[in-house]
């Protein structure tokens, strides 16, 4: 979250462009809003669900740091602490003192919901996003480039 916001160059959009960014933006949210549901038909809210696939998914590892948790979640330090703390309450994750430097908090999953219950919520979005290809992504990706130039 620390990074500064790119500053986007004025370039001038025909109907097509807003066309593609808008579909591109619409499947985005099909995307958000059904894992949402997904999330609580299993009974884990949508930012316990995103706090422990990134606690889960980090790399190289099986566990992370409040900053970075705040960053993959893009928010700030202190709603991931919150957030960790509610996580914490229902045995879901822990906070430990790093064995390398001690100031460091790292963050692990628990097992408190099962690898079973968690694989199938990963599941549901494997199969959306297979179901649900955006249409155009490439040039979404590539009018995004430009903008970041």
């Amino acid at each position: 979250m620390d990074a500064a916001v790119p500053k986007l160059k004025a370039l001038p959009l025909d109907k097509h462009d807003f066309e593609v960014l808008s579909d591109f933006r619409y499947q985005i949210r099909k995307f958000v809003r059904f894992s949402e549901e997904v999330t609580h038909q299993h009974g884990v809210t949508p930012l316990q669900y995103l706090l422990l696939l990134h606690v889960k998914g980090y790399p190289d590892r099986d566990w992370a740091t409040v900053g970075e948790l705040a960053e993959r979640l893009q928010v700030q330090q202190h709603g991931v602490v919150a957030l960790i703390s509610r996580c914490e309450k229902l045995g879901f994750v822990e906070r430990r003192r790093s064995s390398e430097d001690r100031r460091r908090i790292e963050i692990p999953r628990l097992a408190a919901l099962s690898d079973s219950q968690f694989g199938s919520l990963s599941l549901f979005r494997r199969l959306v996003i297979v179901q649900r290809r955006l249409r155009n992504h490439l040039e979404v990706c590539e009018i995004y480039k430009i903008y970041l130039q």
